[in-house]
């Protein structure tokens, strides 16, 4: 019986190819996104900022114009 290593060697590339494509979807991006729970309540741990409390949309709204305009370089400049 001859092996024809051509043959042999393509099987094992499509075989390569077909389980690359079956990796799982990624997880965390689902996680993420929760339409049921506004952006304002966030998480109520040490990682949020010193100005913001969790559940005030007032606060949050601030907070986030502030770091906005830190990332505006027109501001930064002046």
């Amino acid at each position: 019986m001859k092996v024809n290593f051509k043959t042999l060697g393509l099987c094992f590339a499509t075989a390569t190819l077909l389980a690359a494509c079956s990796e799982p979807p990624e997880i965390a991006a689902k996680v993420a996104k929760r339409p049921d729970v506004a952006p304002y309540m966030g998480a109520n741990n040490g990682f949020v900022t010193k100005n913001w409390t969790p559940g005030n949309q007032a606060s949050w709204t601030e907070s986030v114009d502030k770091r906005t305009q830190g990332q505006n370089e027109y501001s930064r400049v002046k």
